[in-house]
């Protein structure tokens, strides 16, 4: 099992569902991995992708500081596999240690902590999207794709809380 680091693009809304989606993109080989969360998971990942720090710390802070308590850190993150329609993380610490973990949780601890996150290679070739050539016109047509895809479009999809 070969891990790729993928960019973080952010959230995007799916409609006319209007169920958020948390979007992945990997450069080599080109893919986009799509993961449908919640509205609240939605929220803390854009929260942390915009780098903002709530007037109280969130759930997210809580677990960094527990670790940082505990001598270690936050390593980097990965979306290792899925059973049926659902999608699994991991978190790795410094240590050396594993914590399971939902994938739009994993990915806001590797926002707010700086750290690399990375998607299991057959995972993002079977559950993927391939992205389009860095044409502007194909890049056009795939925002207009991702404005107007649903979950219906994909065998693969839901993340449940």
């Amino acid at each position: 099992m070969s891990n790729i680091e993928v960019e973080v693009v952010g959230v995007r809304i799916e409609m006319p569902a209007n169920q958020p989606i948390l979007l992945l993109k990997a450069t080599e080989p080109a893919y986009y991995l799509p993961i449908w969360v919640g509205a609240i998971e939605a929220n803390a990942l854009s929260i942390a992708q915009r780098g903002l720090t709530p007037p109280r710390p969130m759930a997210h802070a809580l677990l960094l500081d527990t670790l940082e308590a505990y001598e270690t850190s936050l390593a980097d993150v990965t979306i290792t596999g899925r059973d049926g329609q659902i999608f699994l993380a991991e978190l790795h610490t410094n240590d050396g240690k594993s914590i399971f973990a939902r994938p739009s949780d994993a990915v806001t601890l590797a926002l707010t902590a700086q750290c690399p996150v990375y998607v299991d290679s057959e995972l993002l070739e079977d559950a993927g999207i391939e992205a389009p050539e860095a044409d502007e016109e194909e890049v056009a047509q795939f925002r207009d794709f991702l404005d107007n895809v649903s979950a219906e479009d994909f065998e693969t999809g839901t993340e449940t809380s």
